[in-house]
């Protein structure tokens, strides 16, 4: 099977996730009962019967929602791509379907096609259109896939046929070209019927990217974990998804949330090892965005408009021979990057094998003094002296120019 990974993704490296749905009115809460999981999933995990569920569509009407604001949000932020939820789970569709009139259009006040103004304002901000679609898991269709096990007495045929490729084929075909089709949860579909999903949506878009969570190894890149990061350098494409707090859809009572500093740890962490870092915002149930998202979409906005080029386009780093705690590494043809995110005065460094041309740090292009040593080892050795941190300064980067393509690392001698 080709894979086809688009050069958009491979140097875009970030993007921005969206989940907002019904679950987003409920907040975390239902009848006084808080959600002990993530928010998204509190139909399934508190039992609330399909048809008691299905009364929220009545009172969704985000007058909050905005998605200009949202897709400038993530440009904003350096990232290059959006990824929306079409329909998650709980089975209704955020945007007008012909196919079921389950949809926000139809059967919620709010009357609007979210997905066709993230269309338009993404054309204007040049961003990456994507779309999230649940392709197994649906607790409203009485066919769907819900634990994943097989239940007994379910037609998952049916619901195939009925609802879920009819709507990839809508979301396909009436949104323009999609760069990525984030599929998610297989459960128990077979490989033929992922397969099937697969060639529908190449013969409908060719270039658009599938995610690994297709099922069977049919995606173009690995999916991880959520939240999960590679240990080590990882030979394919691959993407995190990933929470600014604890959560995926919004809750109120989630207050867990990840500082920019982390934030950008996880990021650069990622980047170095080969991946992209696909980051989740959960809109509230009136179209807002939280306001601690918001300030860490902010500081790292700030961060990427200054370094970008540390992140951006960069290729996986070979694993550095010595464990250091204060940074990583990122690197492309011809520059390495050295990401620091303490209070260091130098920057001490074993067993680069790259000739060092010119060293700088990249945010202002101050130049930096840098010596080559031998050590008492025979090993070689970069002295770096750095400069005060700027102001808000997370994660000061340094750009060595080098000769050669590719950063590589001597092996720590016997």
């Amino acid at each position: 099977m080709e894979k086809n990974v688009g050069k958009w993704w491979s140097e875009g490296k970030f993007g921005l996730f969206i989940h907002w749905g019904l679950y987003s009115l409920l907040a975390g809460e239902y009848k006084n009962q808080k959600t002990e999981n993530i928010a998204e999933w509190i139909m399934h995990d508190l039992h609330i019967p399909s048809k008691e569920y299905e009364k929220l569509a009545t009172q969704f009407n985000p007058a909050h929602f905005d998605a200009d604001y949202i897709v400038k949000l993530a440009k904003d932020a350096g990232m290059k791509y959006i990824v929306f939820t079409s329909k998650h789970h709980e089975g209704f569709a955020l945007y007008h379907s012909k196919v079921s009139s389950y949809n926000c259009v139809e059967a919620s006040p709010f009357g609007r096609d979210p997905i066709a103004e993230f269309r338009q304002a993404c054309d204007k901000y040049g961003i990456v259109l994507c779309l999230y679609y649940s392709q197994a898991q649906d607790w409203d269709d009485p066919d769907g896939c819900e634990d994943g096990i097989g239940e007994e007495g379910k037609n998952f045929r049916s619901y195939l046929d009925a609802k879920c490729i009819p709507q990839i084929k809508e979301l396909l075909t009436n949104y323009g070209d999609l760069g990525l089709f984030w599929l998610d949860t297989p459960m128990y579909m077979t490989l033929q019927e992922s397969t099937e999903l697969r060639t529908i949506i190449k013969e409908l878009q060719p270039h658009c990217m599938i995610s690994g969570r297709i099922g069977h190894s049919l995606g173009d890149y690995m999916t991880t974990g959520d939240n999960f990061i590679p240990l080590l350098p990882y030979p394919g494409a691959f993407e995190v998804p990933a929470t600014i707090n604890s959560t995926w859809g919004y809750n109120k009572y989630d207050e867990n949330w990840k500082s920019p500093e982390k934030i950008l740890r996880s990021l650069v962490k990622i980047v170095s090892r080969g991946g992209n870092y696909l980051l989740n915002i959960g809109p509230t149930g009136d179209g807002d965005i939280p306001p601690e998202s918001l300030q860490v979409l902010s500081e790292v906005g700030d961060f990427m408009a200054l370094n970008g080029d540390s992140i951006y386009g960069t290729k996986p780093i070979p694993v550095y021979p010595y464990d250091i705690d204060w940074g990583y590494f990122t690197g492309k043809s011809g520059k390495l990057y050295i990401h620091i995110f303490e209070e260091m005065e130098i920057a001490y460094l074993l067993n680069i094998a790259n000739k060092p041309l010119k060293a700088y740090r990249l945010s202002d292009k101050l130049p930096l003094s840098l010596k080559e040593r031998t050590t008492c080892e025979g090993d070689s050795s970069w002295l770096i002296k750095l400069p005060p941190r700027r102001e808000k300064e997370i994660d000061q980067v340094i750009c060595i120019e080098i000769e050669g393509d590719t950063v590589s690392f001597e092996p720590i001698r016997d």
